[in-house]
């Protein structure tokens, strides 16, 4: 079974939207969060290195993820 994230800003709407969708996969295991300090399940080092997929909602995310969580 694979590992998908979803990730975005503020994890509020569209992150969590997606897990939300893609929760009924039986061949799956989600989560989301969000890449800002502020957001409603922030972005960690052990929701990055659970993940098998990560799929961010814009290249700003997935600049935010690699400077922050390289080594992972």
């Amino acid at each position: 079974m694979k590992n998908v994230l979803f990730v975005c800003s503020q994890n509020r709407l569209r992150s969590p939207t997606a897990e939300q969708v893609f929760s009924k996969r039986r061949d799956i295991e989600v989560e989301s969060a969000g890449t800002n300090h502020d957001a409603d399940n922030p972005l960690t080092h052990e929701l990055v290195t659970w993940a098998d997929i990560i799929f961010v909602m814009e290249k700003v995310h997935r600049a935010k993820l690699q400077k922050k969580f390289r080594a992972a």
